[in-house]
């Protein structure tokens, strides 16, 4: 019988691949909102299995726009993952959280504007807690992990996400640092949303490459993004190495796995039946 796969990453910029992983296989999954991001790699990481998918495809195909972060989340929880690391680029809008920094931000503020951020809808409405948006059990283990290897890493703060698929103006940088909010990046939302409406424990492993464009001398550009997430990746690989095992054994005692309940507002007698099959794999034991 095979081991359940409770684990997955989910690779960012630069990190489309994991050579590392023993037993692979290609894994897909046909879900009801569309094909996700290419084939889901399924191996073991010392014994532990593992699903890693890349959020851009395997040669960076998708802007993060384009990102079907729901197909994404629906697979993973498909496949019967309960915790997801969500690797991005990101860039600093502080001054001590250097290029090649791991930050592990505790909040989120969605500037995103075309983008499905809710598996809800068509007959079905629900409202789920999100004041928490990142896993803080998941998340302390993994910071623990970074500083244990020494990577350079913080956490604590604003994790401020854009549309793209530009840059910021340095109108909107200032802006940003003004406002407080400690890195900016492209990918995170809705993908951390998505995971807590499918009750899975999210974290985001933001690696920053770059000071955005506030900081004269060194503002964002392609070649220093690409030397720096080259850096930046290895030390990913790095760390899931180290945390897997720890987050493996790690007891789910956090709120992400009941996020559902009380959550569902549609009176049962009307739930559309066509959605509620849809969402089975993320509504199905809240409904029986």
């Amino acid at each position: 019988m095979k081991k359940p796969i409770k684990i997955a990453a989910i690779g960012g910029s630069g990190f489309y691949d994991w050579d590392r992983l023993a037993q692979t296989r290609e894994a897909r999954v046909k879900t009801p909102f569309g094909p996700h991001s290419g084939p889901v790699l399924v191996g073991e990481l010392g014994g532990v299995p593992i699903a890693f998918l890349p959020r851009h495809c395997r040669g960076h195909r998708l802007l993060p726009a384009e990102v079907n972060s729901r197909a994404n989340i629906y697979a993973l929880k498909t496949l019967g993952v309960e915790r997801i690391i969500g690797f991005g680029a990101v860039g600093s809008l502080k001054e001590e959280l250097s290029p090649r920094h791991f930050f592990f931000p505790d909040q989120v503020v969605d500037e995103t504007k075309a983008r499905r951020g809710t598996f809800f809808g068509d007959g079905i409405v629900a409202h789920v807690a999100f004041a928490q948006p990142f896993c803080k059990d998941q998340t302390e283990v993994l910071y623990e992990e970074t500083k244990r290897l020494g990577i350079a890493a913080l956490k604590g703060g604003v994790y401020a996400c854009m549309e793209g698929p530009l840059f910021s103006t340095l109108a909107e940088s200032e802006y940003h640092r003004r406002l407080g909010y400690s890195i900016i990046g492209m990918t995170v939302m809705p993908e951390a949303k998505l995971a807590r409406e499918a009750e899975i424990c999210y974290t985001s492993v933001a690696m920053i490459t770059d000071y955005d464009c506030w900081k004269p001398g060194e503002e964002v550009s392609t070649s220093m993004v690409v030397e720096n997430l080259s850096a930046n990746n290895g030390n990913a690989r790095r760390l899931l190495e180290a945390a897997v095992p720890r987050l493996a054994a790690l007891p789910r005692r956090c709120p992400c796995g009941r996020a559902l309940e009380g959550a569902i507002f549609t009176d049962p007698a009307f739930i559309d039946k066509k959605t509620a099959a849809k969402l089975k794999a993320i509504i199905g034991k809240h409904l029986k």
